[in-house]
């Protein structure tokens, strides 16, 4: 977010700060196309929602794929078994997909030890080389062993290193479909692929793999948090690397892997230039010149962004603030949320400060484990608690699960209204800026709290709490109340 205090009649910028901040009814419509939630918000993409297993099977199948250049190790032989298991999805999905064609597998697989002087890929030196990608010159496959996999094992489990290895055989089923001309845009073939690996990981929750698990709650929750850490870092607008080698903001990339996931791999080929600038709409991407991006959480910052809650929904009645937080446990109609609480029957939010603070610390200062973290993981919550006194006011139904994803829903609707500039009764103004939604995004999947009912509580799936921050952003506020009434 951004935060200008302007002065005098020729409202002469005074301060530039960065912060993270919504709006709301008055936005305007971002054209897209929002995947459905379906009908049970205790569903995934109409799976029901559980935790059980997730990673390699037991009992799993042996690999039927050789790797070259391997060590022999339990790296080596998962990453062999991901891509077999891929081979046999596409084996079934290709044809199904691509008008009957018939699939080829890639020609070889390929491991390095990016700590190593002797690996060769794609006619490149691996020695640095933490990476994995798919080479069109030979038709492989290839991953590090001694850097990349390991980390992402430990991060995110087995399923991390399915995923980027569907994800790099996206790229293949994108050469072998002829999807894309020359000259593609890294973007398209980038979210093309992330849809791809969606669809695949989609094939592993249905219980279709004879190698891998994946539960639809926690399981599929790891995963999107792996794509949230594989987005884009952000630039200014001064930067000379921005728009280079683009792939995706998480908030972008995440929504290609659920419309694979949602629709099947033939939804990919929609993906193109035209359809991710739609997505994007109005949306910054690039941070301001010498701009954060954050706006410290304090008391200040906290007035200011009810201020511009309040001039975007003009409640009848604004909810008062409260930085007293024992005065949640007081409200008789509803359980304590912190950081911030809203109290019904007073009409009040409750923020403790503190609290607020440390979730909104800058990413450089807690270990975020590769997701966005930042100002606007605070204030999203801040305006989602918000638009509990607006929901309120209108007479809906707070404390259920359709209440949650609606919450979520309007979240992203404010967010997106955001991308034009709210003064505030005190000359400041608040505006998005990059980086904010991904920052959203991630809270919205690690803690819930903007996605929650007016007791904190939400739906246990992080694909249904972001499916619905999404319908928000590329909807508006009626969609959001049609669709969780």
């Amino acid at each position: 977010m951004s935060r200008r205090q302007m002065s005098g009649a020729a409202k002469t910028p005074l301060l530039v700060v960065a912060a993270a901040l919504l709006v709301g009814a008055c936005s305007t419509t971002v054209s897209g196309r929002p995947v459905s939630v379906f009908d049970d918000p205790f569903r995934v993409a109409g799976m029901v929602a559980t935790d059980g297993p997730t990673g390699l099977r037991p009992d799993a199948e042996d690999p039927t794929r050789e790797v070259t250049d391997t060590d022999g190790g339990d790296t080596d032989e998962l990453a062999a078994a991901a891509i077999s298991d891929i081979e046999e999805f596409w084996a079934q999905a290709f044809p199904e997909t691509f008008d009957g064609a018939e699939f080829t597998p890639v020609d070889a697989l390929v491991s390095w030890d990016s700590r190593d002087y002797d690996g060769m890929f794609c006619g490149t030196d691996t020695i640095g080389l933490v990476n994995a990608g798919y080479c069109l010159d030979d038709n492989t496959i290839g991953w590090d062993r001694g850097e990349l996999l390991p980390a992402l094992r430990a991060a995110n489990g087995d399923m991390g290193v399915a995923l980027v290895l569907a994800h790099e055989y996206g790229h293949a089923i994108e050469h072998q479909a002829r999807l894309n001309k020359p000259g593609t845009p890294v973007l398209v073939a980038e979210q093309q692929a992330d849809c791809f690996a969606g669809a695949y990981m989609r094939w592993v929750a249905e219980g279709s793999s004879r190698r891998f698990s994946l539960s639809t709650g926690d399981g599929l929750n790891s995963v999107l948090s792996a794509v949230v850490a594989f987005r884009d870092p952000l630039f200014s607008e001064a930067d000379q690397l921005a728009g280079i080698d683009e792939h995706g903001s998480a908030f972008e990339r995440v929504s290609a892997f659920q419309f694979g996931f949602t629709d099947g791999p033939g939804s990919c080929a929609a993906i193109d230039l035209r359809e991710i600038g739609q997505r994007r709409g109005d949306l910054p991407v690039l941070l301001p010149e010498d701009q954060t991006g954050e706006l410290p959480v304090t008391a200040d910052s906290v007035r200011a962004i009810v201020d511009a809650m309040t001039i975007s929904f003009e409640p009848a009645q604004p909810p008062r603030l409260d930085f007293t937080p024992d005065a949640a446990e007081n409200c008789p109609d509803a359980r304590p949320s912190p950081p911030v609480s809203y109290c019904p029957a007073t009409n009040t939010l409750v923020v403790d400060l503190p609290e607020l603070q440390a979730l909104g610390a800058p990413q450089a200062d807690v270990d975020s484990n590769g997701l966005a973290t930042g100002d606007n993981t605070a204030y999203s919550v801040l305006m989602s608690r918000y638009l509990q006194a607006v929901q309120h006011e209108q007479g809906l139904v707070l404390d259920t699960a359709e209440a949650a994803l609606r919450t979520a829903c309007l979240t992203g609707v404010a967010t997106t209204a955001l991308t034009r500039d709210v003064t505030t009764p005190d000359g400041s103004t608040i505006a998005l800026t990059a980086g904010d939604l991904d920052e959203a995004v991630s809270g919205i999947l690690t803690n819930g709290l903007a996605a929650g009912d007016v007791n904190g509580d939400s739906v246990p799936s992080g694909f249904a709490r972001i499916d619905a921050f999404r319908i928000g952003v590329l909807g508006d506020e009626q969609r959001c109340l049609t669709r969780f009434p």
